[in-house]
């Protein structure tokens, strides 16, 4: 995504949305938040997502994250969308329990790299790919993945890796292939032994290895 990398600060755009105009930054506040794009409403695989994401609110709110999302069409398109997205749940008498952008300029897509040139609309115009942003309470991209428009995303590895994020930003480990909350991490390889002794009082296993390096060494955080 050009322009925009880890560690940089997340824009603080001001938009319309489906709960009337935000800054960015403001909309945070003090939380972690999440911006996942949609190529168009009205379509087959975003609003299955859009669903997915409404049955699993309670799961970002239980981390402490605030979702939004963003489409290339209207507040008011948005708005009759979410009532599909919300009948698909068989939940038709509920409010998306989050707001969705209005990018129909594509303003907003093209500052955050989120075209994609292979997927266009009627007119030719180019869709936004399914792009998703982590962004931590300090305001900086923490994550970003991008999917094309024609792949659905994974909402349960979304939570996987904020639950990563959260933990790794607290504390001095990586989390390995395949982890979830519960199993052990890795200490960081920036930390001597004597450090990591002290900091896990749990105990630190290494995993004996051919080179006789010793460099996997797995705590419980």
């Amino acid at each position: 995504m050009p322009g925009l990398l880890l560690g940089d600060e997340f824009p603080n755009f001001e938009a319309d949305t489906t709960i009337g105009r935000i800054k960015f930054h403001d909309f945070l506040g003090n939380s972690w938040g999440i911006l996942f794009s949609h190529p168009k409403d009205f379509t087959p695989v975003c609003t299955t997502e859009l669903a997915c994401a409404a049955r699993v609110t309670d799961q970002f709110k239980k981390r402490g994250v605030k979702m939004i999302a963003l489409s290339i069409d209207s507040v008011e398109d948005h708005r009759n969308w979410s009532k599909d997205v919300m009948a698909f749940n068989s939940d038709a008498d509920t409010a998306l329990p989050f707001p969705i952008i209005a990018d129909d300029n594509r303003e907003l897509s093209v500052q955050l790299g989120m075209l994609d040139p292979d997927e266009r609309d009627k007119d030719g115009l180019p869709l936004t790919a399914r792009c998703v942003f982590v962004i931590g309470p300090d305001k900086k991209l923490k994550l970003s993945i991008l999917y094309p428009a024609t792949t659905g995303r994974n909402f349960d590895e979304l939570l996987r890796v904020i639950d990563s994020l959260q933990l790794t930003a607290q504390k001095k480990v990586a989390t390995p292939v395949d982890w979830k909350p519960g199993d052990k991490v890795m200490v960081i390889p920036s930390l001597s032994d004597a450090e990591a002794a002290a900091l896990f009082p749990s105990g630190v296993t290494t995993k004996e290895l051919p080179s006789g390096k010793k460099y996997l060494r797995y705590t419980q955080p």
